[in-house]
């Protein structure tokens, strides 16, 4: 079970020992972690701090994926 509740989109970077993510389901939610383990962590937690704030602030909530997906890609092969 993911356990997330929006889509994330896990790259590689040019450094070998970090990975950046960010969920086209929510607008201006980014991270890094040191693994694709570390992504999803930071992540699931990530997404609850960041809809958290979007409550406190009075901003826009998106619903919930109903199939949140995990795509893990390399952002240079897709380029070429």
């Amino acid at each position: 079970m993911l356990d997330i509740d929006y889509a994330l989109i896990i790259e590689t970077t040019d450094e070998p020992d970090f990975f950046s993510f960010f969920s086209p389901d929510l607008e201006g939610f980014t991270g890094v972690g040191h693994s694709i383990e570390d992504c999803i962590y930071n992540a699931r937690h990530g997404m609850h701090e960041h809809i958290k704030l979007l409550i406190d602030n009075k901003l826009p909530v998106p619903p919930k994926n109903n199939d949140p997906k995990i795509i893990i890609q390399n952002p240079e092969k897709m380029a070429a």
